[in-house]
């Protein structure tokens, strides 16, 4: 039973993190971030930093789980 949780959270979490890091906007914005015009709304910086955070709480738990899986603590 316990293992079936844990590869579930192991699953959930690894797709999850796929998704938040293609979510994530590009910093190295080329030619167009000379400007500072991508940098024009404050609200972006803030929908970035809760990206951020949640994006570190995933791969927190997606390592986590990756370690347990290794050295095989559940089953």
């Amino acid at each position: 039973m316990i293992t079936t949780i844990f590869w579930i959270v192991q699953i959930i979490s690894s797709l999850l993190l796929i998704l938040l890091v293609m979510i994530h906007s590009p910093k190295g914005d080329g030619i167009a971030g000379i400007g500072g015009a991508s940098h024009v709304f404050a609200s972006q910086k803030n929908a970035e930093s809760g990206l951020n955070k949640l994006t570190m709480w995933v791969a927190i738990v997606f390592f986590v789980s990756t370690f347990i899986a290794g050295f095989k603590i559940f089953g």
